[in-house]
């Protein structure tokens, strides 16, 4: 699945009460591997609000986001975080919003209960996934038709991917950098944030 394009656009949503690794991981996994690359294929790796306005995430955490989700460019790849997340699914325009980027983008993405929003907008339907250990009876209940398989860092189907809780979501990103843009450079990526990086899809190192 690797792209060809050198104009890549990779955007992170967030919300109040996200869990900040859930965003700030993948970030950093993105901004690093874009600033290894010697061909500049990531053009973009940014933060996504539903408004312009401070993000106040888990711990008091402020955010802002570069873009809101109706000014931001076209994505080639969307991930969404997790954290307390109840409130985003009684918002119809960001579940909407979630179901028209999964129809363009190469790629779209959760971590840890970022799940429960995928599969609100109807991206899990009939589809395996994971999310947070701790969410798993929850996600079951709501949502029936999206088996979880328990204990593995992330679920892959090609276009939609699926991590479980918090720091796995820097295991998933490594791994959409490798199916983006090859071994050698999630291995440059690990190595400069210093971070044990296993390549086996759906196991535990």
């Amino acid at each position: 699945m690797q792209l060809s394009s050198r104009s890549i656009n990779i955007g992170i949503y967030l919300y109040d009460n996200a869990e900040v690794l859930d965003f700030s991981g993948p970030f950093e996994v993105f901004s690093t591997a874009a600033h290894l690359q010697t061909q500049s294929e990531i053009s973009n790796v940014f933060l996504i609000g539903e408004t312009v306005r401070c993000i106040n995430a888990r711990a008091g955490f402020k955010v802002l986001p570069k873009f809101t989700i109706h000014n931001h460019p076209q994505l080639n790849v969307l991930i969404i975080s997790g954290g307390i997340h109840a409130n985003e699914l009684t918002k119809p325009h960001v579940i909407e919003w979630i179901s028209r980027q999964a129809k363009t983008v190469t790629i779209i993405a959760s971590v840890c209960t970022g799940a429960f929003l995928l599969a609100k907008a109807g991206v899990l339907q009939g589809l395996t996934c994971t999310t947070h250990w701790e969410n798993i009876d929850e996600f079951k209940d709501a949502f029936p038709n999206s088996p979880i398989i328990e204990n593995v860092p992330w679920v892959d189907h090609v276009q939609v991917i699926t991590s479980a809780g918090i720091s796995a979501g820097i295991d998933m990103s490594l791994h959409i950098v490798e199916k983006l843009f090859g071994a050698s450079l999630v291995l440059k990526t690990a190595t400069q944030m210093e971070y044990h990086w296993c390549n086996k899809r759906e196991t535990k190192c």
